[in-house]
């Protein structure tokens, strides 16, 4: 025996304002909640099932609002915005802070040899690979062997700019060698995502107008909305990779540091977890997740069909910009 869902209540509708930093921010802060990663495959599992009735007007007597929050949260850390698919565990954002700390610790800590650095470099982009095939607009496929070519040519960036400013750095102050790892994590960025997800580069993403009515496919949204994962997959990395060099420039000075050497590594490491709790939700919330493109800056083709079939009533258009 099932009930209808309490009056006026819209799952899907975002529980804070979207078109407001603070309120993209408390939206991410709650589905990159690192606690999600150690729920269940049941429990999403069931999850799912109450957000789908949910959907279609009918969840299990005495379901609380509470409850089905909770298991929209759940849906949403876990199921792809897309396709409703369940993400594997290392791609999902609510594994970004333990899966980044681990990564980002040992790239700050082992900077000094070049095995160190090309070993740290290749798992970190080896994340980011899953991270971002994960994380792409799933209307979209790509082939198993683009997949290979984006992981082959990231992975290759990351480790020439890692291993070529090793290489220069040597005569440098120590505190510039220390933020090598993070030149090299921005310049595979801005290989990886665009590689990852050329196929919406190469075809265009689906564009909606306000309802989600489909109004056709936009290279030009995907390439606003690919940019915009750059920019803040960089930012999201930047102040632990940043900051953090500082910080350690500066207690590895004392004494008791110095002769805790073997705590080095697990300090940093906890000090990145520190950076990204924050830094994930926020560097996932500059944007609008739901990423909007003017008429006018649409292809001329695609903007010519939009008016001719609907005039002058679609003034913008919509995207989901992936994650």
């Amino acid at each position: 025996e099932m009930a209808a869902v309490p009056l006026g209540f819209n799952i899907d509708a975002p529980r804070w304002d979207q078109s407001t930093f603070v309120g993209r921010l408390k939206h991410f802060l709650n589905i990159t909640d690192p606690r999600t990663v150690l729920v269940p495959e049941e429990e999403l599992d069931r999850a799912k099932a109450l957000v789908e009735g949910c959907r279609a007007g009918l969840v299990p007597p005495g379901s609380s609002q509470e409850q089905l929050l909770y298991a929209k949260k759940l849906y949403d850390s876990a199921f792809h915005p897309d396709s409703g698919e369940k993400m594997n565990l290392i791609g999902r954002m609510s594994f970004q802070v333990p899966g980044g700390m681990a990564l980002t610790g040992c790239m700050l800590q082992f900077y000094r040899t070049v095995p160190a650095v090309v070993f740290w470099q290749w798992v970190n982009q080896s994340f980011n690979a899953i991270v971002n095939y994960t994380n792409r607009n799933a209307a979209s496929p790509i082939s198993l062997r683009q997949i290979g070519v984006a992981y082959v040519t990231a992975t290759g960036t990351a480790l020439a700019t890692a291993v070529g400013l090793n290489l220069y750095t040597k005569r440098a102050p120590p505190l510039l060698a220390r933020w090598v790892p993070f030149a090299a994590v921005a310049a595979a960025n801005c290989v990886n995502i665009p590689m990852m997800r050329q196929q919406e580069i190469i075809n265009g993403v689906t564009v909606t107008d306000d309802d989600n009515n489909e109004l056709g496919r936009s290279r030009r949204a995907a390439a606003k909305g690919i940019a915009q994962v750059v920019v803040s997959r960089i930012t999201m990395a930047a102040p632990g990779m940043i900051i953090l060099p500082i910080i350690m420039e500066r207690l590895e000075k004392f004494p008791f540091m110095q002769r805790i050497r073997v705590l080095h590594g697990p300090l940093q490491v906890l000090l990145c977890g520190g950076f990204l709790l924050f830094m994930v939700p926020a560097a996932c919330a500059l944007f609008p997740q739901r990423c909007s493109l003017a008429l006018a800056d649409l292809e001329p083709e695609l903007r010519d069909s939009i008016v001719a079939k609907h005039e002058d009533k679609v003034p913008y258009v919509y995207f989901n910009k992936g994650l």
